[in-house]
């Protein structure tokens, strides 16, 4: 109702710095993390001529209250002369405010500063109701990864910080086909104890893909499609666990994945500045269509 809140967690200061210093000076483009205190989000529908328009969807079926949003552009190209301090629309699944050059000076300055902002959308020279657009720093994200279990042993995975995993090679055997599609993180303090190499976690999928390339048709068969695979490494301590649907995976698999992925962890394990590090890799075992 004339509002709109973007929620930045302090701890993610470096990647705001990254998108200041990498976009244009009259565009910044953000993403946005699901928003679970919301009871409706924005989506953007293509019909059948493929033309795209935006619907709310409720959670509740009852009015909406609180809706969340994909993303948000600010575009620092409004005209004073057009008559408006700001124009604040939505556009497909996400928010577009319209500033001026003056305004988006000011608004850069305050993410470098960690300084909350808010923008006054409307004419300039009528006494309507005003919209407004609420640029807040917060202390904690909302709940990560509420209600998400592990493949491996079925405990919670709330709390861990997760990112896709880009797509590499494709590992198919027999008309199925493996692919690494996430990695969660275990916080400590609600940090990472120092970036993880991504060079490492790529290295431990393509070996657990490898291990278990073999035998997909037999795991899928099995019931086995989501597998998780957490990795844990300190400098006197290697572990690994490997499972599907809350339970380990049977031996003879686990010995493949022994002489695979022991290797890659050692070696993982030459840069102690990222240590200590626990991880969860997530793969799924799907049909191969082409």
């Amino acid at each position: 109702m004339g509002r709109s809140c973007v929620k930045i967690p302090l701890r993610k200061y470096s990647e705001i710095m990254k998108v200041i210093n990498s976009s244009n000076e009259h565009v910044i483009s953000i993403g946005a993390s699901f928003n679970t205190e919301a009871d409706s989000h924005l989506v953007c529908v293509q019909n059948k001529h493929g033309l795209y328009h935006t619907q709310a969807i409720s959670a509740t079926g009852h009015p909406r209250k609180v809706t969340g949003a994909s993303f948000v552009v600010f575009n620092g190209a409004l005209k004073t002369s057009s008559g408006f301090l700001a124009k604040s629309s939505i556009i497909e699944d996400g928010l577009m405010v319209q500033i001026t050059p003056e305004m988006m000076e000011s608004l850069r300055q305050a993410l470098r500063d960690k300084k909350d902002f808010k923008i006054t959308c409307g004419k300039a020279d009528t006494g309507d109701m005003k919209e407004y657009v609420d640029i807040c720093w917060v202390e904690n994200e909302e709940k990560t990864n509420e209600g998400i279990l592990s493949p491996v042993d079925g405990k919670s995975m709330e709390g861990t910080q997760s990112e896709k995993v880009p797509q590499g090679r494709d590992f198919q055997r027999e008309g199925k086909v493996m692919k690494c599609t996430e990695v969660h993180y275990f916080l400590k303090n609600n940090e990472l104890s120092s970036p993880v190499p991504y060079q490492f976690t790529k290295e431990i999928a393509i070996a657990c893909s490898t291990a278990l390339c073999p035998h997909l048709k037999t795991l899928k068969n099995n019931g086995m499609s989501k597998i998780g695979l957490r990795v844990s490494v300190d400098l006197d301590m290697v572990e690994y666990l490997a499972g599907s649907g809350g339970h380990l995976l049977p031996q003879k698999y686990l010995n493949e994945l022994d002489s695979a992925l022991i290797p890659v962890i050692h070696g993982g394990m030459s840069d102690p500045t990222s240590l200590p590090l626990k991880m969860e890799l997530i793969f799924f075992i799907i049909e191969h269509l082409f």
